[in-house]
This record gives C-alpha cells, sequence and structure tokens, in this order.
C-alpha cells in the first residue's frame, strides 16, 4: 500500500498531508496563512541559503532567493533547524551539512528516512546570474553525506549529484534538458532501492544505479544566487 504525502502551497490552498492508517502514522495538515510571508514554511527546516514564504500572483510558494545569499552563511535560525531534525546531534549535523554552503538546502521534517517511492516538485526559476537551479536532495545523512537531482534554466541540463567528503561529485549528467525561466516545470525523482529515475515534465532523463540503496532524509536543493519557485511536493514512499 502506498503512502502518500501531498505538500501544495498555495494563498488559497493548503499543504495537505495524507497518510493511512498505519501504527505509528499520523496525518498532518498545514494552511499557509498571509502571517507566513517572509518567514520559512513550518514544514520544512532551512539550513543553508534564504528560504520563505513569497507570492506568485495570488498564490503562496515557498521559494530559495538567490538575491539575498551571501556565500559561506547559514540558513536564519540553521542551529534551532539542526536540532529540530537531529535532536542532541544537531551541531554535528549541522557542521557536516555545512561544508556545501555554497548550495541552499531546506529539509522537509518529515519522513526522517525516505527509502523507497517518488519524489516531485514544481519549480519555476526567477533570476540569477551564476545559476537558476531547482532541485530535489535525498538520502540526506546525519554525516551531511547526501544525492541531489537538479535541473538547471541556464544550462538546459539534468544531474545528478554526490555530495560526500565536503565535495560534490556528478554521477550522472543529461543534456538538452530545457526548463525555460519564469516557466513553471516539474522535476521528479522515483526511487527503487538503488536504483534512481528523474523526469522533467513528465519526460524521463535520467536513469542511473547507485552503489547502495537510498535511505534518508529528504528536502528541496538549490545553487548560489538562484531565485527559485517551488509548489506542490509531493512524496509518494512505497
Amino acid at each position: 500500500m502506498n503512502k502518500l504525502l501531498k505538500l501544495t502551497i498555495g494563498l488559497s490552498a493548503s499543504i495537505l498531508i495524507i497518510l493511512p492508517a498505519f501504527a505509528g502514522d499520523m496525518s498532518k495538515r498545514f494552511d499557509p496563512k498571509a502571517e507566513h510571508m517572509g518567514q520559512n514554511a513550518p514544514s520544512f527546516n532551512s539550513l543553508i541559503g534564504v528560504w520563505q514564504v513569497e507570492k506568485d500572483s495570488t498564490n503562496a510558494v515557498y521559494a530559495v532567493d538567490g538575491s539575498k545569499w551571501v556565500q559561506g552563511e547559514l540558513s536564519t535560525h540553521a542551529r534551532d533547524n539542526a536540532t529540530v531534525l537531529s535532536g542532541e546531534k544537531g551541531p554535528e549535523f549541522l557542521k557536516n551539512i555545512g561544508a556545501y554552503k555554497v548550495y541552499p538546502l531546506s529539509i522537509y521534517r518529515k519522513p526522517k528516512n525516505f527509502e523507497n517511492g517518488n519524489l516531485s516538485v514544481s519549480f519555476k526559476t526567477i533570476s540569477g546570474k551564476e545559476d537558476q537551479a531547482a532541485g530535489i536532495a535525498f538520502n540526506i545523512r546525519e554525516t551531511g553525506e547526501y544525492l541531489a537531482v537538479r535541473a538547471n534554466a541556464l544550462e538546459n541540463n539534468l544531474i545528478l549529484f554526490s555530495f560526500t567528503n565536503g565535495k560534490r561529485f556528478p554521477l550522472l549528467e543529461i543534456e538538452n534538458v530545457p526548463t525555460a525561466p519564469q516557466k513553471w516545470h516539474t522535476l521528479k525523482l522515483v526511487i527503487k532501492g538503488h536504483r534512481i529515475e528523474s523526469y522533467v515534465d513528465d519526460k524521463k532523463y535520467l536513469d542511473y544505479a547507485l552503489q547502495a540503496s537510498v535511505r534518508g532524509r529528504i528536502g528541496l536543493w538549490s545553487k548560489s544566487d538562484s531565485h527559485v519557485l517551488f509548489k506542490s511536493f509531493i512524496v509518494q514512499s512505497k
């Protein structure tokens, strides 16, 4: 049976998480309101970069604002956010993640360990001279290691990255993946044990076999001065 978590960010819509009645599961519902504007979305804990709820026309969206980004700086309340995610191990977790300060990262609070299923998010890039990157981070470990798949409107490519030992390593790069700026696109990730598939606007571009199965936290990712809007973050675990 599937576990469906649907997060829709809209001023009049809601962020809705629906879980079946398994032991230990609970249903949550988050409604973004006007007072969330300019603040971090309550369902996320940002660690790197400036993340906040913004307006897109009449709707509210979750955004990483690269125009306010300063390389080397953690997010506001990053230490508190790390403690929420990892408890007494929070300082060590933040130190490990902090090795990748060029890459804004906001972690979804639940589930703590995502293994198999689908992750997808709608995104629209607004600006960025160096980058206009939108990505999904996954397999996030307390050691600071994680994986990310990202699209870039300036480069028209899709890349699967590994973040290990304080460095970023490209595992697979796919060229000719158009994601025009100022337009909404969908990035989807399918995880089947150690196998990774990724889709942009419902078209499959990436298929890769990892050396080990996925198990860790998930979140939204970007790079440097990218200003990107996100909505409709869907997590379906199998």
